[in-house]
Order: C-alpha cells, then structure tokens, then sequence
C-alpha cells in the first residue's frame, strides 16, 4: 500500500501532468474557452502574429509541460509552476482576470509541492 507522502504525489502528478495537456490541446479547439480572451491588448500588439496563432504556440508549450511532468516529474512540476507564475503575472499587470491570476498562482504553489516531493526520486 502506498503512503500518503506517494499517494499525495501521484494525485499532483497526474494533475499537473493532464491539466496543462487537456489546456494546450484545448488552445487548437477553444471548446473550454475563447483562450485570445486573456491576452491583454498591449500583449497582443507586442507578438509578431495574431492572437489565435499565439495561444497555439502556447498550447504546444503547455502540452510538452505536461508530457514532462510524466517522464520527468521534477523538472516537469518546476516547469509547469514557472509557467502558471508567469501567466499570473501577466494577467495581473494586464489589470484582468484577477480570479484566474490567483488561482494560477495557487495552481503554481501545488506544481512546486510536486518538485518538491519528487526532490529525491529520478522521477
């Protein structure tokens, strides 16, 4: 039977694993949200391209995030808490979706609780 300690990390590692993949695939489809939605306007005038093509790459970016949580679950977690910490940032120097910067926020503290538990595993 698994201890806590490992049933608490397989739970963040299967979230923090299928949550960015489920997001980043959604990126392509938008049946979740209309992702271009968080992309503040001064964001949007600094990227070279149009903001649907934006939210593919980051899409991409999310999808291998959570591929890394599985194959190497420290460095994964450490990656996908950076992520969810700069996504925060930029929501709120936007001045928008206050409620899903604190949440991303939150999200980022579980994904280093995850590395943080992975410390002394190869995994």
């Amino acid at each position: 039977m698994k201890s806590n300690i490992e049933t608490v990390k397989s739970l963040l590692k299967y979230t923090y694993g299928l949550v960015p993949i489920v997001a980043g695939l959604d990126k392509f489809t938008n049946l979740l949200t209309d992702w271009t939605q968080y992309i503040s306007p001064t964001l949007s005038d600094m990227i070279p391209f149009d903001s649907g093509m934006f939210m593919i790459v980051v899409g991409v970016i999310e999808i291998l995030a959570g591929v890394l949580v599985f194959l190497k679950t420290k460095i994964g977690a450490l990656v996908v808490s950076v992520w969810l910490t700069v996504i925060a940032l930029v929501l709120l120097l936007g001045g928008t979706f206050i409620d899903v910067a604190v949440r991303d926020l939150v999200m980022a503290i579980g994904a280093f609780a995850l590395a943080k538990l992975s410390d002394n595993q190869s995994s």
